[in-house]
């Protein structure tokens, strides 16, 4: 599967953004997703991931109760939401197709920058 996330910004704390990630390959609809970040300086870190079904969910500590993952299996993209944003936020934020917490061996593709300003 290749991917594509999308949708980062510049955004105001308490603000919110979208990011979607686009996928191509057969194996999409198979395979559960996740969301990682990276900020300034900092360890690529695990956000929140969904199974292939779109059924389970979990999330890391800081961003539960504020982000929403989704999918959309028609479509090969998968979301998410994010809400009441804080300048912590602020990171490059990655998909990739596992359901753990850890990053995936491999090259999933570029990320798109989120930037919460205080």
């Amino acid at each position: 599967v290749q991917l594509q996330a999308s949708g980062g910004g510049v955004v105001p704390a308490g603000g919110s953004l979208r990011l979607s990630c686009a996928a191509s390959g057969r194996t999409f609809s198979s395979s559960a997703m996740a969301w990682f970040r990276q900020a300034p300086g900092k360890e690529r870190e695990f956000v929140a991931a969904i199974s292939w079904s779109g059924g389970s969910t979990y999330y890391a500590d800081s961003p539960k109760g504020r982000f929403t993952i989704s999918r959309d299996n028609a479509k090969n993209m998968v979301y998410l939401q994010m809400n009441r944003l804080k300048p912590e936020d602020t990171a490059v934020y990655y998909c990739a197709p596992t359901f753990g917490r850890s990053w995936p061996e491999g090259s999933w593709g570029q990320g798109t920058l989120v930037t919460v300003s205080s």
